[in-house]
């Protein structure tokens, strides 16, 4: 009897590519409410419906994901498609993932640049902004929940929220931070920083990637170096061989060309997802580049909201719009599409890289109780950098002029009570509400907050 039970779990049979195909699909379809709500549409598909990883091991992957640059939500998708089927797994999730925003986007894209500026469409965006509050702050709580288990965790949420709100400490600086308070806090205070579940593959485990790990069969997640180097050099020509080719047609300093350099730059430096890096894309884009307004960038958010895939799609509604207005090298509507499906590329091939290139290595470490330390840290920061973002936001949605005054080091933003929007504040204060208290779904709160900015837009035209 005990010599035939490991012959049972051999023929344990794996997920189709077929099978896993309409799983990333469906999932890339129901992918709303940025990273919150795209990571737990992936928690209860993968982890609670089908039971293909286990709670701990998603952790694991989506702590490496946030301690990347660029959307943690695809890349965790692009990191348990890679364990069960290999790179064509990890394309075909990570596709799936953009393509029903890329074309939704693309879509609300032109028909902004067409008619943006008509007042009852306007309306609708001023209701979509004040919703959008509403969903930054269920974000807030969300993360929170997870991440801030002990009274350590709080504290560097809270020192990370002073340090980038207060202070514009840079993200990256805050990240490699946290990461390194959490490699002595393992050290020095272990009962803050406990270690991580138990990462021993069980061929009996009810988790399907934990069986297949058990059996042997997932050979390609051990790390090789000349798989690392190949990994390396094939995705970085893909990644740079578009944008420098858009530079030889177009030139360096055309307005395609910016926004290639400036969005590759992006993919490497804007750590902690979406939130995280939405207040420095809007600064270089509005401020640096005056590629488009502060209102069209909250208009861009709002857009992005309403659609599926990565909330980190507002970067192609900025590219599309940049290039429309600026760009003089081609027709508006062309340069548009054109920066739209650029800034796409290069924002989400890194993706690819990162993943591909990192998680064998992240898996041959998942026990290791430092690095565990220093992944808990950085989530932790992350959740004080979206909490930023909830006031950065707020204030820019509901008020229509904000004042910053500098005291050495540290600034201050003040609004000005007299540009307070109250129709704004009133569907953001009902948003909250509705998603908050009534746990009403993002989908009917972004659907009533629209009507009710027509309707407002219909009353004071």
């Amino acid at each position: 009897m005990t010599e035939q039970a490991p012959m049972s779990t051999e023929h344990t049979p794996s997920v189709s590519l077929r099978e896993a195909t309409r799983v990333w699909t469906k999932v890339g379809l129901l992918s709303f409410g940025g990273p919150a709500g795209q990571i737990a549409v992936m928690h209860r598909e993968l982890v609670e419906t089908r039971r293909w990883i286990s709670d701990a091991r998603f952790l694991h992957a989506l702590n490496y994901c946030m301690l990347l640059p660029g959307p943690e939500a695809t890349q965790l998708a692009i990191y348990i498609a890679w364990m069960l089927h290999r790179t064509v797994g990890g394309l075909i999730a990570g596709v799936l993932f953009v393509l029903p925003g890329f074309f939704t986007i693309l879509a609300l894209s032109i028909v902004y640049a067409l008619y943006g500026q008509v007042p009852l469409v306007f309306a609708i965006f001023i209701g979509l902004k004040a919703a959008v509050l509403a969903v930054v702050v269920q974000a807030v709580i969300r993360i929170g929940r997870k991440a801030l288990k002990n009274r350590m965790m709080v504290l560097i949420a809270a020192l990370a929220f002073v340090a980038i709100y207060f202070f514009r400490v840079p993200f990256p600086l805050i990240v490699l931070g946290a990461g390194f308070w959490g490699l002595l806090g393992r050290w020095w205070m272990p009962r803050s920083f406990p270690a991580p579940a138990s990462s021993a593959a069980d061929a009996s485990s009810d988790f399907l990637i934990d069986r297949l790990l058990g059996q042997g069969r997932l050979t390609h997640t051990r790390p090789s170096a000349a798989r690392a180097l190949r990994v390396t050099l094939a995705w970085l020509a893909l990644w740079w061989i578009p944008v420098i080719a858009v530079i030889a047609a177009f030139g360096r300093h055309s307005v395609l060309a910016g926004e290639g350099l400036f969005f590759s730059q992006a993919a490497v430096v804007t750590f902690g997802g979406a939130y995280a890096v939405l207040a420095y894309i809007a600064q270089r884009a509005v401020v640096s580049f005056h590629w488009i307004t502060p209102g069209q960038m909250l208009d861009g958010l709002a857009l992005a909201e309403t659609t599926p895939g990565p909330l980190i799609m507002v970067v192609q509604f900025v590219a599309f719009l940049g290039a429309y207005h600026h760009e003089t090298n081609l027709s508006p509507m062309l340069a548009g599409v054109v920066g739209s499906v650029l800034t796409t590329w290069v924002t989400f091939v890194p993706c690819f890289l990162w993943i591909f290139l990192g998680a064998p290595y992240i898996e041959a470490l998942r026990s290791n109780r430092a690095l565990h330390a220093a992944l808990s840290a950085v989530t932790a920061a992350v959740v004080g950098v979206v909490l930023n973002l909830s006031v950065w936001f707020t204030l820019h949605a509901i008020f229509g002029r904000i004042d910053e005054h500098y005291y050495g080091w540290l600034r201050l933003e003040s609004p000005v009570w007299a540009t307070l929007q109250w129709p704004s504040a009133a569907i953001a204060a009902a948003a909250m509400l509705a998603m908050l208290r009534f746990k009403i779904g993002m989908g009917w709160v972004l659907l009533a907050s629209g009507l009710a900015g027509l309707g407002v837009g219909l009353v004071f035209k």
